[in-house]
Parts: structure tokens; sequence; C-alpha cells
């Protein structure tokens, strides 16, 4: 029997990420194959012509998934009835300004797109923030979209999830589905701190750990986690552009195994709200490891942190609260 259509909202529609989010969306990348979607498209006023070049498109392509398209620079009209937003909209840092000027930007947009999407969107609408700082514009919309569940506002680091994951399969040679279990605790910036105590490569013989395997702490203690850290830089830097595919294929990822689960004994990395796990302060929208069952999202208890990963934690967690102090500063 055919599935009723998934109403899904992508900010920022017409810019980088979402000219490349949208046909993804559009083929069942995100939602699974025999899924029908609608897709909300929003993006400002001084962009709405490319927009509507963008759902021209859409009709172009024909794709049998896609049941219709909205295309807006009207909030309320893009939040109405939706059932998965995926906030890339954002306003990006530039030449000469300073973090507080990006900050209260940002927190304007998403206090008036968290009221948008409070009033108007499904119930139990699952939202994902890609626009940076992701963690914390992510904090601003649970700020102020109080009915929506506190569960349901998640932040994407699933594409320095992704990086890790490939910087791992090159090092070792092998190929990127037979790595798993790394882990991006904290803030999607170069805080981060990619994790591969815990990590595995399947081979025929069995799992075995991705730190024997390497068998050089002195790479995966600094290269490896300084290349993760900085690898949108790098993009930048080669492509003049920043990250466009891998951020839109990140957030397919990262929707599709909220929703459709993870498989067994894998996690990923989710930025989600802490509630204290790994003594991490509650209140902040953090990186952990989770498993993803039935729509909702788990923590992975019991994981152990040694004396250099508990550093690590604790650093991108006092940037989370610096920027968490800074976005409240900007309200006042």
């Amino acid at each position: 029997m055919a599935k009723d259509p998934v109403r899904v909202l992508v900010t920022g529609a017409a810019g980088q990420i979402g000219y490349a989010l949208v046909p993804m969306i559009a083929r069942g990348v995100m939602l699974g194959p025999d899924q029908p979607v609608i897709l909300h498209m929003l993006d400002i006023p001084p962009a709405a012509e490319a927009l509507n070049g963008v759902k021209m498109e859409l009709v172009d392509a024909a794709f049998p998934l896609l049941k219709g398209v909205v295309a807006t620079t009207d909030v309320f009209e893009a939040c109405t009835g939706v059932n998965i937003a995926v906030m890339v909209g954002g306003f990006p840092r530039k030449e000469g300004m300073e973090r507080k000027d990006v900050m209260s930007k940002n927190v304007s947009i998403y206090k008036s797109q968290a009221s948008a999407l409070e009033k108007h969107a499904a119930a139990n609408c699952k939202v994902l923030v890609v626009a940076n700082p992701a963690n914390t514009n992510a904090l601003i919309l649970k700020e102020f979209a109080p009915s929506i569940p506190e569960k349901n506002i998640t932040c994407l680091t699933r594409l320095d999830h992704n990086r890790a994951l490939g910087q791992i399969s090159e090092r070792l040679n092998v190929h990127v589905s037979d790595v798993k279990n790394v882990i991006i605790w904290g803030n999607h910036s170069s805080t981060q701190y990619p994790d591969v105590n815990h990590a595995k490569i399947v081979t025929p013989s069995g799992e075995k750990p991705v730190r024997e395997l390497v068998a050089n702490d002195e790479w995966l203690n600094g290269e490896f986690i300084t290349t993760v850290q900085q690898r949108g830089a790098a993009i930048i830097k080669a492509r003049k552009l920043s990250s466009a595919l891998s951020a839109a294929s990140a957030a397919c990822d990262h929707i599709r195994d909220w929703v459709l689960g993870t498989p067994e004994g894998t996690w990923v990395s989710m930025g989600v709200y802490s509630d204290g796990s790994y003594n991490v302060p509650a209140g902040l929208i953090y990186s952990f490891p989770v498993t993803c069952r039935n729509g909702e999202w788990t923590i992975v208890q019991g994981l152990q942190i040694d004396e250099f990963s508990r550093k690590k934690l604790d650093l991108t967690a006092e940037e989370l609260s610096e920027e968490k102090s800074l976005a409240y500063s900007c309200l006042n």
C-alpha cells in the first residue's frame, strides 16, 4: 500500500547545500526508496528567483517520489504541516565580523523560525540544524519553540562523523562501510573531538579495533584529529566554496538513521540535548554517540573515557558553554 507523503522543509534551499540536498531528498536518499515526499523550500526574498529556478529543476527531473513542491520566502507558509525540518539557512560569518555579530544575526533568524515551526509544523516534527554555529543555533531554536520536545531538536555532526570514517578507511585501505563506531564529541567546530577508541573494522575474521589495526597512536591522537577538525577549512581552500555535497549527504544520513533506525551494534554521532551523560553539562546541544530505534535516539552509555579523551570532551563543552552565554547575551 502506498505511503502518505512526508513533508520535508529545507531552509536556505537556493544555497549550495540546499541545491545539493533537495534532489537527494526527492530521490529517496533521506527517507527510503518507497517514501513519497513533498518538499517545502524556504529562502530569503533576494534569493526568490534562484529558489524558483530550483523548483523548475525539480519539476524537470521528474522524480517519482516527489509529490509536490512549496517554494516560498514566507516562513509561516514554509513551516506549515512539515514533518521534518532541515535548517540549512543561516547568516555566514563574513570577513571582519566578530563572533558576537554573527551570533546576533543567527539568534534573530532562529528565534523567528522557531516560532513559525512551533505554530505551524506537524506534531512531532523532527528538526535538524545544519547552519553554523549549528549546536548553538539548535539551542536557540529549542528555547523559542518550547512545545517542540527537546529530543526532536538536533544538530548535524554526522558530516564530521563521516569525515572520520573516511580518514580511517583511507589510512587502512579498507572500504568505508567496514569502519564503524567512531564518535564525534561536542561542538561542530574545530574543538570537536573525533574519537576512535571504541571504533572497529569489520574484517573476514570478525571485528578488530581501529587503534590496533592502525598501530600508530601518534597519528590517531594528532594528525587524524586535526584533519577531521579542520576538514571544512581544507575544502574551502581547495574549492573556494564550503562543503555542500558532503554536508547534504550527511544530513540525509542523519535523518534516515533517526527515522529508520541504526543497524544493530552500530552507533552514529548526533548533536542532541545533553542530559548530563559523560559529565557533559546538561542544557547544551552536544554531539554524542547515539543509536536510533522507532524514530527515537538514545545516547550510548557506559563507554570508557580515558584521560586524554576527558580533556577533549571538557574543552569542547567549555566552548559550547561560552557560545551559549554569547547567544543569550544577544537576546537582551
